[in-house]
């Protein structure tokens, strides 16, 4: 294994997100006018929109379209492009789904990375595994790595348990790190650290369902971006997915100033009733004309989109925007698009995200 057992500890420091992708669909609404499609990338990955087409078939490039209005908060509208990632043609495939991609450049901050780009991912079920593969365009190819998992679901001495899942990488600039956030079981978030994105030494557990109200039974999906919040000190945000004895699942949220230790609000940040959903996740923040969203999926009992709310720069809103990415009916979304990743690759936005109905699906990406 990769992993390895030596615990290191940091200071405060700026994540400097990697390249990223978007994506678009079909749009059944709009909720907000037409706005510049231009995207930056950035410290907190930057937006991504909601198209309005059915997806091309697997592997082809999309058909040329009209343009379409900007997305809520005047993020752009983006096109599935292809499929990256499908389990039946990966060699570590235990269980025959794949969820939860994280896409970062690592060029300019790696001596020798294998390529220009990191795609983590893995497995959800028993036993899980967190997974890379790189290429040299967030549009692919991408290669599998060779020795996944890089961390399994029993890292002794440090914890052993049924999967390990959901990797979210952040660039720790200051340390010249790579933080990996995951999860095992669904109600412990862990943190570990590498220097080549590839070989991690164990850190610390940062997130349990103890550190939420009673009654909670989930915490994970955690994503972490940089994100100044003055008035509490911090200088990183989580999201995550919280589940509790009503099987519901809202969007919540914490803080830190050192990305180790955190404090979490009691409140969910975006409800699912606030939605009309009965379950949300997939959290992932963006940043835009000088505010914050978070974009979100539904479960596809409730439409299996990605959702959109403004929460200010300083987490006080709660500007409900709606419809940010349509999944589009045809393969590989079927209904379902979730956990996006964002980002740019010589100034094209571009979302790499979930595809498919949950664990039967794939990694794909989108274009805007």
């Amino acid at each position: 294994m990769t992993q390895h057992d030596t615990s290191q500890h940091g200071d405060n420091g700026s994540q400097h997100a990697a390249d990223e992708p978007r994506n678009p669909g079909r749009r059944i609404f709009l909720r907000a006018a037409a706005a510049t499609a231009a995207v930056a990338s950035g410290v907190v990955a930057t937006g991504a929109a909601a198209g309005s087409a059915a997806a091309a078939p697997v592997g082809a490039a999309p058909a040329a379209a009209p343009a379409l209005a900007a997305a809520p908060g005047g993020f752009p509208n983006y096109r599935y492009l292809k499929t990256l990632l499908t389990p039946s043609q990966l060699k570590y495939n235990p269980t025959g789904e794949i969820i939860f991609p994280c896409i970062r450049g690592v060029y300019d901050k790696l001596a020798s990375p294998l390529g220009r780009y990191y795609l983590y991912y893995g497995p959800h079920d028993a036993p899980g595994g967190i997974c890379l593969a790189y290429g040299d365009s967030l549009e692919g190819p991408f290669t599998e790595y060779t020795a996944n998992p890089i961390v399994s679901n029993n890292w002794q001495p440090h914890y052993k348990v049924s999967h390990v899942a959901s990797p979210h990488v952040i660039w720790r600039a200051d340390l010249k790190e790579l933080w990996l956030y995951f999860h095992g079981e669904n109600g412990t978030t862990r943190l570990a650290r590498s220097k080549d994105g590839i070989t991690f030494t164990y850190d610390k557990v940062v997130l349990t369902t103890a550190m939420m109200p009673a009654g909670s039974t989930e915490t994970s999906y955690a994503r972490v971006f940089a994100h100044e919040l003055p008035s509490r000190g911090a200088h990183y945000v989580m999201l995550f997915m919280l589940n509790n004895k009503s099987n519901h699942r809202d969007i919540a949220w914490g803080w830190s100033g050192d990305g180790r230790n955190w404090t979490f609000d009691q409140t969910p940040l975006v409800r699912h009733s606030d939605v009309g959903a009965n379950n949300i996740g997939g959290p992932h923040l963006l940043s835009r004309d000088g505010s914050t969203y978070v974009v979100y999926n539904t479960s596809k009992e409730n439409g299996g989109n990605l959702l959109i709310t403004e929460v200010g720069n300083d987490f006080s809103r709660r500007n409900h925007l709606g419809l940010f990415y349509d999944s589009a009916n045809t393969p590989p979304d079927n209904g379902r698009s979730a956990a996006p990743s964002f980002g740019t690759d010589r100034g094209v936005p571009y979302m790499v995200y979930e595809a498919g109905e949950r664990l039967q699906g794939s990694i794909a990406v989108a274009r805007g």
